[in-house]
């Protein structure tokens, strides 16, 4: 796909700070690489979570996530490597493949699973958690899967292979758009030498993860493994991204909403009652099985 050509950003974001994730372990013991946290919620607002996993030892993977609820919140899961099967309360059913997007809506609630499909290899992705604003929290829930071939792909005149996941680069429309959160969520392999801009407006709170290599965002070296989170500079027109060797990041940026956040493990609200209510429901069984709004 060709990319329509931008005007050249005038006052890049710099880089606020670099953050390292934290090792962790969720579902049945799976290893990963917490990246956004919950104490950055409010600063990332509308981004809730963002784990990293990958890992050749099928002792680290194999079990999996079994049968688990969300309430409040999408899910939006990004495999590059190996196969996850997603089933859940709403019956839905698919297989998550190398470079394809499962995006789901929770909404009102769904229990959920999501099964490595393979025995040994390498399993690697990403999962990130996007906030619901509070008048879609108790919404039908929503599934779709993307094959690679499914989602939309260019590459700039420099050479940078753009996957737009979500939002739109460059005329490019992604995969999904949300008019609440206007999330941005672009796949960026650079070349060595190669650069790359996006415009963002400057009240999107916004961040890049290194996944492979090393990049420069205005000036500030970001080794990989490290999530630098941009600047809100009121003036600002957009990032810059640098590769001094071949790297791979992933761009993420959206609209705040500036609304109370209250969470319980797998239930996103706004309020501890509506929290309390979740759990009421999730244990007399009305959780994934209709609405409450």
């Amino acid at each position: 796909m060709t990319a329509t050509s931008t005007t050249r950003l005038q006052q890049p974001r710099r880089v606020e700070r670099l953050v390292a994730g934290i090792p962790t372990s969720d579902g049945a013991g799976v290893k990963l690489t917490r990246v956004l946290t919950q104490n950055l919620q409010r600063r990332l607002d509308p981004f809730l979570m963002l784990d990293a996993f990958g890992s050749d030892q099928a002792d680290d993977y194999i079990a999996g996530f079994p049968d688990h609820p969300h309430r409040g919140f999408e899910t939006i899961t990004y495999m590059i490597a190996g196969r996850m099967l997603h089933r859940d309360s709403a019956g839905h059913e698919g297989l998550l493949e190398n470079g394809g997007v499962q995006w789901m809506t929770a909404g009102h609630g769904v229990i959920h699973s999501e099964i490595p499909q393979q025995e040994e290899g390498l399993m690697e992705g990403f999962q990130l958690w996007l906030n619901l604003p509070a008048s879609d929290k108790l919404c039908r829930p929503w599934y779709r899967d993307f094959t690679n071939a499914d989602l939309p792909q260019f590459t700039t005149p420099e050479g940078v292979a753009v996957t737009v996941i979500a939002g739109e680069s460059h005329g490019v429309t992604g995969a999904v758009t949300r008019e609440g959160t206007q999330p941005l969520y672009l796949d960026l392999h650079l070349a060595a030498g190669s650069s790359f801009e996006q415009a963002l407006p400057g009240t999107h709170n916004a961040f890049v993860y290194v996944y492979r290599g090393e990049v420069s965002v205005n000036g500030t070296a970001v080794p990989v493994q490290r999530m630098a989170l941009l600047a809100n500079d009121p003036d600002s027109d957009g990032v810059r991204i640098e590769a001094p060797a071949d790297a791979k990041v992933l761009l993420i940026a959206g609209r705040p909403l500036n609304e109370p956040i209250a969470q319980y493990g797998p239930f996103v609200m706004n309020t501890t009652e509506e929290i309390y209510q979740a759990l009421a429901d999730f244990r007399d069984g009305r959780l994934g099985v209709r609405a409450t709004a």
